[in-house]
C-alpha cells in the first residue's frame, strides 16, 4: 500500500475525537507562542477576496471564533470594523490582546468558547471562524452561528492547512514515523484537505441556515528551518496528542534525518481556503 494516501481512518477518528473531547481552554495553551511564531499567515489574495465580498468596513460588527494568538485578528482589526474575538486558551487570548491593545481599540478579546459565549440579543454583520470551525460542537455549530448573524449576514470560514514538505521529503521520514508514531506516517495530500473542508462547507448549506456558498483557494510555499518545522509540528493536534516521551523521540529522529540535507531551509506548502455563505 502506498504511503501517498490520505491519513488513515484511525487518524481521522482520532482528530474528530480530539475536537469533540479536548479541553479547548488548555489544548493549545502550552504552545501559544510557538503557534504564533510558526503557524502560517493568511495570504493577501485570500484576505483581499474576503474583503471584496464582505466589505468589512468601519461600522460593521464582526465576531471571530477561535482567535488563537491573533494571527487573523490583527488583519481583521486593520479593516476598522468593531471586532469581538473569542479564544478559549488564556495564554493565546492574552498574546492576541497584547498585539492589538496599542493600535486597535476597535478589538475586544473574550476568553471563552463560542459555545459558552452569551449572545443575548446581539447580532453581527459577519461571523468569522479562522481555522477553528471544526472545533465548534457540531450539534450547535450552524444553528448558533446563524443566531449570531443579522439577516443576510455572512459566515466567513478562513482556513490554513498545516504546512507540509514534499512527498519525497516525507518518504525520507517514513521509518522515523513507523518507529515512534505509526499513526502519523501517512502523507496528507492537499486534495484531501480540500475534500475535508468542502464537507464542512456542504454541511453549512445543508443545515438550512445558510445559502450561496462562495469559495476561493490558493496553495502557498514557505521555507522553515528544521527547528522551526519541528516547532510547527508541536502545535498540531495529532502531535500534541502524543505522549511527551514519544513526541520527543520522534522529533529527535526527524531532526537527525532532516538537518544534514536541509540546514539551509526546508520548503513547505499549505492550502489556504476561504468559504463565505449568507444567512438565510
Amino acid at each position: 500500500m502506498s504511503d501517498r494516501q490520505p491519513w488513515s481512518a484511525e487518524v481521522s477518528s482520532l482528530l474528530a475525537n480530539i475536537y469533540r473531547c479536548a479541553d479547548k481552554s488548555s489544548w493549545y495553551s502550552g504552545v501559544a507562542s510557538a503557534y504564533d511564531r510558526t503557524r502560517p499567515r493568511y495570504p493577501a489574495k485570500i484576505l483581499a477576496c474576503m474583503q471584496e465580498i464582505a466589505k468589512l468596513q468601519p461600522g460593521k460588527a464582526i465576531l471571530e471564533i477561535g482567535a488563537g494568538p491573533g494571527i487573523a485578528s490583527v488583519e481583521l482589526a486593520k479593516l476598522g470594523a468593531k471586532l469581538i474575538c473569542l479564544e478559549p486558551s488564556l495564554p493565546a487570548c492574552e498574546l492576541a490582546q497584547r498585539k492589538c491593545a496599542t493600535y486597535y481599540p476597535n478589538v475586544e478579546f473574550v476568553n471563552t468558547t463560542f459555545e459558552e459565549y452569551e449572545l443575548g440579543d446581539r447580532q453581527f454583520d459577519a461571523v468569522i471562524a479562522t481555522t477553528s470551525f471544526h472545533w465548534v460542537t457540531p450539534e450547535i455549530r450552524n444553528q448558533k452561528t446563524a443566531r449570531a448573524l443579522k439577516n443576510n449576514g455572512l459566515l466567513i470560514l478562513l482556513w490554513n492547512t498545516p504546512p507540509q514538505p514534499s512527498y519525497e521529503v516525507h518518504q525520507s521520514l517514513t521509518k522515523a514515523y513507523q518507529a515512534y508514531a505509526p499513526e502519523l506516517a501517512k502523507y496528507e495530500e492537499h486534495q484531501n484537505h480540500q475534500k475535508n473542508l468542502a464537507k464542512i462547507g456542504e454541511a453549512v448549506i445543508e443545515s438550512g441556515y445558510f445559502r450561496d456558498m462562495l469559495d476561493e483557494q490558493i496553495i502557498s510555499t514557505v521555507t522553515y528551518s528544521v527547528d522551526d518545522y519541528l516547532t510547527l509540528l508541536s502545535t498540531l493536534s495529532p502531535y500534541i496528542n502524543l505522549e511527551p516521551e514519544q513526541r520527543s523521540k520522534l522529533f529527535a529522529e526527524l531532526k537527525r534525518i532532516l538537518q544534514p540535507n536541509y540546514s539551509g531551509g526546508l520548503e513547505l506548502s499549505y492550502l489556504s481556503l476561504l468559504q463565505i455563505a449568507y444567512r438565510q
